[in-house]
């Protein structure tokens, strides 16, 4: 993968980043933040010399926005679930929405965790919550690890267990513990984000 370099023109400290993680520190929560990726630093230095509206107004014309090209007959009657994370391990939060309507209905964090740790952890929290409600609807995540952890009833994390992550896997053994002890017909299915965009539930911060 090339890698990229982000202007932060408005953000806590405006500047130069060398990843999206240092990028996203300075733009987490930080109301009107504008900032860019290029693909050299020589490219995003001469940027930050300019005013934002520059790239930022290039950007709106020369590219299309992007929008969902969902399949024909796609039914809405459904569950989109994402995770995202500052940092690998860092502060971690999930959530799932509801096609039909974009309503966010859960949400969780953030703790410090993964990111795979929190697409697993989105997608048992939304198997119990339909099985809650007596509902029945498909379950969408973009993420193959997490579809393959809920199958195998396991989150195989690398994540070291320690005073910082004990309460992180605590929640992850009541996710395993209800995969065992419950039986779901709920479809978990594979969201083509490259054919039809990010994922609904996705946090928009890439």
């Amino acid at each position: 993968m090339k890698k990229k370099y982000y202007v932060v023109w408005k953000g806590v400290n405006p500047g130069v980043y060398a990843s999206w993680t240092e990028c996203q520190l300075q733009i987490k929560n930080f109301k009107g933040a504008l900032y860019k990726s290029f693909d050299s630093r020589e490219k995003a230095e001469r940027a930050l010399e300019m005013p934002a509206h520059c790239f930022l107004q290039q950007k709106r014309t020369a590219e299309k926005p992007e929008t969902p090209q969902l399949p024909a007959g796609f039914d809405l009657h459904c569950l989109a679930v994402d995770a995202a994370c500052s940092g690998n391990p860092g502060p971690m939060e999930y959530r799932g929405v509801y096609l039909q309507t974009g309503q966010e209905v859960f949400h969780f964090g953030p703790t410090y965790g993964t990111n795979n740790i929190g697409e697993f952890l989105a997608i048992v929290h939304g198997l119990a919550l339909l099985q809650q409600k007596g509902l029945s609807m498909p379950i969408y995540s973009d993420s193959r690890n997490a579809l393959s952890w809920v199958k195998q009833k396991k989150c195989k994390t690398k994540l070291e267990r320690n005073a910082k992550t004990a309460a992180l896997f605590d929640l992850i053994e009541r996710a395993e513990q209800w995969l065992h002890t419950h039986t779901y017909t709920t479809p978990l299915l594979k969201w083509e984000t490259e054919h039809w965009g990010e994922v609904p539930a996705d946090f928009g911060r890439k």
